[in-house]
């Protein structure tokens, strides 16, 4: 089901054209009625010729209700653009015409109304032209335009036909099989519960299926739906929605939440955004001002930081970055309008670009403004690539989340940017556009290398008698980075020959532990005391005394030294030789005490009993008594 909004100033019949075309008072609320002004959103539902069904939204058309418009207008497929005969185009006719161009509404239609109070045709003639003028160059340009009456029905007819073909001319919405729906209104049903209605994009919701209410992080489960009217076991992207919700309470949920699939979306407090400001806006804007932010149903307040200059002013354009003050649900492609808190006022809008920026940008940055910039104009290829540098290395569904691009633009962009080399494929496997296969842009993977090696190199130099540095420190050192991902990166930097590992070291290709010369006359004197006696050594505080327990540890590391015990420590070769014997002695004899063992040596209880303890718990010997026995 399509939907279409109405636009124009207050009294110019948008309302009464609306009940005339479909039927139903869009006007809900008693002070409406008892006004005859539409102060909320109203909706309605009609069948064009062809038997298609129509949602409608019905908008405020006061200046004291602009930001209620604002709330309906944002998801429609299709303005219903009023202007009465009687008054011509006035004040709201050209904010509301601001916030249609602006929000680049797709399509449209000029409805003329009142005609029946215009005798001269003339008089018609003249605030036609009028009306054409003021649209010049807008969005509406080209349009249809039909003169109506909603109290004799003069046009009406012609108005549907003309709406079923500008309609028919839009392509469906696409379905990205990620649905969100923007909240325009929220109500409880006795019996039922909380109700909460929208225009769905970006994907379809069906009956019993799990809900998230965003930003709260609200779970529910869709226990109803309905379009037009009836109850369907599934809702399109582009349908006009009411979702019966279960395990919500209506008091928890405001106009302007976004009711999700759970795990598709992430609210933000920050956005990245191109902005144009109207010719007409009282003043320029100026960097670190407050403004009102209209995204979808959303309104929050937000700070905005220029980019590149310290003022806009009116008619012109840019960059800016909306620090907010709550936080909102919004994609890249989305259309937002910004009005000053106080007095009110229309300012602009524009096109968001990034709806998760890194940080707060450096307002000056070249490189920033350019790769802004290409989100804005650039091809699906360019929005991938853009999207996969922000994001950082992270899945193939991530970034093509992150991009908004359909499937079948995913599927040529995501082959242009491997066949290119600009995307790395960190993982084996088939990336398709739903993949989980972690891949990163060519760019942030040498930035991340280059990270890694030196974190690498500077471990070589601050220790350059260990073997290689600790696999969980390479990681820990590598902030943000997941179990997963560092593994599919090691194992990249291994296959490119840019890192070795040793077991669970990882070390710079080529790189051997070394000493200095002064250090390495201390290790030579030490080992030289081991030669000497070589089953009765120097204990490990008198070796850290002699040589330092850095240089001490880089002898165990290189397999100079085999510790056994807090105080003893042997030659790695002397300490082969004592397991060795001890096995073959425990073969020969089915068992060997700790006397033997140590008048096999020559040596003490001391370093017998360190020993033979040190086998027990390295599993090699098992203790019986006095006897130690081979285990197993």
């Amino acid at each position: 089901m399509r939907v279409i909004g109405t636009a124009g100033h207050v009294d110019h019949g948008k309302s009464t054209l609306v009940r005339a075309l479909s039927g139903i008072n869009p006007d809900r609320l008693k002070e409406e009625q008892a006004r005859e002004m539409t102060i909320e959103l109203g909706f309605a539902w009609m069948n064009l010729p062809d038997g298609e069904p129509v949602g409608i939204v019905d908008v405020p058309g006061h200046r004291d209700f602009i930001e209620n418009m604002l709330a309906g207008v944002g998801g429609i497929d299709a303005a219903l653009f009023v202007v009465a005969a009687d008054e011509g185009v006035m004040p709201q006719t050209r904010e509301h015409l601001a916030i249609l161009d602006i929000l680049q509404i797709p399509a449209g239609i000029i409805a003329l109304t009142k005609c029946d109070l215009v005798h001269d045709p003339e008089w018609l003639d003249l605030i036609e032209a009028d009306v054409r003028k003021a649209v010049q160059g807008t969005v509406l340009d080209k349009v249809p335009l039909v003169r109506v009456s909603a109290r004799t029905g003069l046009g009406l007819e012609e108005l549907k036909q003309k709406l079923a073909v500008v309609l028919e001319q839009q392509p469906a919405r696409p379905n990205l099989g990620r649905p969100r729906l923007p909240i325009d209104r929220v109500f409880t049903i006795s019996g039922f519960g909380t109700v909460v209605t929208g225009t769905l994009v970006d994907g379809g919701l069906k009956l019993g299926e799990e809900i998230e209410i965003l930003p709260q992080g609200l779970r529910g489960r869709v226990r109803g739906l309905q379009g037009h009217k009836k109850k369907e076991e599934m809702a399109l992207p582009g349908s006009r929605t009411a979702v019966n919700i279960t395990g919500i309470d209506v008091a928890q949920v405001n106009r302007g939440n976004v009711l999700i699939t759970p795990g598709k979306y992430t609210p933000t407090g920050r956005l990245d955004a191109w902005v144009r400001l109207l010719p007409d806006a009282s003043s320029s804007l100026k960097h670190d001002s407050e403004v009102k932010l209209f995204v979808l149903a959303s309104e929050v307040v937000a700070r905005l930081r220029l980019l590149g200059t310290d003022e806009l002013k009116p008619g012109e354009e840019g960059w800016l970055q909306l620090e907010l003050r709550d936080p909102v649900v919004a994609v890249r492609g989305d259309r937002y309008i910004l009005r000053r808190p106080s007095p009110g006022e229309t300012l602009g809008g524009g096109l968001i670009v990034d709806p998760h920026p890194a940080g707060r940008h450096k307002r000056f940055d070249l490189q920033v403004l350019e790769r802004l910039e290409s989100l804005r104009q650039g091809s699906p290829a360019e929005v991938l690539f853009q999207a996969s540098l922000a994001s950082g290395p992270t899945s193939v569904k991530e970034i093509i989340t992150r991009a908004r691009l359909s499937t079948d633009q995913a599927v040529v962009a995501l082959q242009e940017l491997l066949a290119n080399n600009l995307l790395v494929q960190l993982e084996p496997g088939s990336p398709e556009p739903a993949s989980e296969l972690l891949v990163v842009a060519a760019a942030r993977w040498e930035t991340e290398t280059a990270r890694s090696l030196a974190e690498v190199e500077q471990f070589h130099k601050t220790y350059p008698f260990r073997k290689g540095m600790p696999r969980e420190e390479l990681k820990s050192r590598l902030k943000y980075f997941p179990t997963r991902l560092f593994n599919a990166a090691l194992k990249m930097w291994v296959s490119e020959g840019k890192l070795a590992e040793i077991g669970a070291l990882v070390l710079l290709p080529g790189f051997k532990p070394r000493f200095n010369p002064q250090q390495q006359a201390q290790v030579d004197r030490l080992l030289a005391r081991f030669a000497q006696n070589p089953y009765a050594t120097p204990s490990v505080k008198e070796c850290q005394a002699e040589i330092g327990e850095e240089i001490y540890n880089a002898l165990l590391d290189q397999g100079f030294l085999a510790q056994v015990s807090p105080e003893v420590v042997f030659r790695k070769q002397d300490y082969e030789t004592m397991v060795q014997s001890a096995q073959e002695s425990i073969q020969k004899n089915a068992a060997i005490t700790a006397a033997e063992f140590r008048d096999m040596f020559n040596t003490s209880r001391k370093y017998a009993l360190a020993l033979l303890e040190h086998l027990d718990q390295i599993g090699v010997t098992i203790r019986e008594g006095d006897f130690r026995k081979l285990k197993g």
